[in-house]
Parts: structure tokens; C-alpha cells; sequence
């Protein structure tokens, strides 16, 4: 059994030591940079853009986590959510947890009228694409995600910056 709640600030330490867990599943060990600060911040600051549900088992032990923003549909004409991260522990997979967040999740679009609940997957991780399918998610065929990130954002971005203080 699952029980899902909104993450508090007492849930921050346990956020980030998953989301380390998820950087090495992902074959990213040393790719994290977040800090619980940073974390605190985004999730309960003056004005949270981001949103993070909490998984427990019947005991109130931390099982999993989904991170999660709106997005916007220009020609839905409303918002979607963007599920940043789904993440379940090792030890707890197959207990329903991932299910039971992704159908909250579900639940809270219907409840917004927003038009759908998004995300990405690796694709080497054919458990979870499996899983996805398994709910009834399907790929987006014929798009790819891109990124501008690093030294490619920095070196495009930095020649407008003044542009945009001005």
C-alpha cells in the first residue's frame, strides 16, 4: 500500500539523497549539483514553481519521490505537467509506489483540467519504458528533446544578457 502526501521541508534530506540515487542509476554519478538549500528553495520558497509528492509505505517510511512544474500547451491552450523525476527505491519497487504517484499526478491534471502529464525516459531503461507502457503512456514518436546547456548556453546566452537588463 502506498500512501501519497505532498513533500514538506522535513522531506528535503530524503529528496536529494534519491535523486543522487537516481544520477547513478542514470550512469550520471557526479552529475548533481543541487544542494538542499537550492532544493528548499525551489520546492517552499516565496513563490514554488516547482512541486515534489512524496511515496510512503503503511509504516510513513519514504518509498519514492515525483518532482514535478506546469507546462503550457499553446495550442491545448492550457497547462500540462512536466514530471521531472520519478523516482522509486530499490528495495520498494514493485510495491505500487510508481504507480500510485504517476496516478496522483494523473489525478491532479484531471482535477486542473490540464491537458496531459509529460516526461522523458532514457532510452536504454526499458524497465520503466515498460512500466509506462504498462499505464497506457506512449513515446513521442517523431520528436527528440533538446537541450542547451554548458558552454553552448553560456557562450549563446551571455551576448544577449545586457539585452535583457537594459
Amino acid at each position: 500500500m502506498s500512501v501519497i502526501r505532498p513533500a514538506n521541508r522535513h522531506d528535503v534530506p530524503a529528496i536529494l539523497q534519491m535523486i543522487h540515487e537516481l544520477a547513478i542509476y542514470e550512469k550520471e554519478p557526479d552529475a548533481v549539483r543541487n544542494t538542499p538549500e537550492m532544493l528548499a528553495e525551489v520546492l517552499f520558497g516565496a513563490n514554488p514553481r516547482v512541486f515534489a509528492t512524496m511515496a510512503e509505505n503503511a509504516a510513513g517510511e519514504v518509498q519514492g519521490f515525483a518532482l514535478w512544474f506546469l507546462n503550457y500547451s499553446t495550442w491545448e491552450g492550457v497547462h500540462g505537467i512536466y514530471l521531472e523525476d520519478l523516482y522509486v527505491s530499490p528495495h520498494a519497487r514493485g510495491e505500487g509506489h510508481g504507480k500510485a504517484l504517476l496516478k496522483h499526478l494523473a489525478a491532479t491534471a484531471v482535477e486542473n483540467g490540464y491537458a496531459r502529464v509529460e516526461w522523458s525516459v532514457l532510452d536504454w531503461n526499458e524497465p520503466s519504458i515498460n512500466f509506462y507502457r504498462g499505464l497506457g503512456a506512449r513515446p513521442m514518436d517523431g520528436w527528440s528533446t533538446f537541450r542547451l546547456a554548458g558552454d553552448a548556453l553560456e557562450h549563446f546566452g551571455s551576448s544577449n544578457v545586457a539585452a535583457l537588463r537594459g
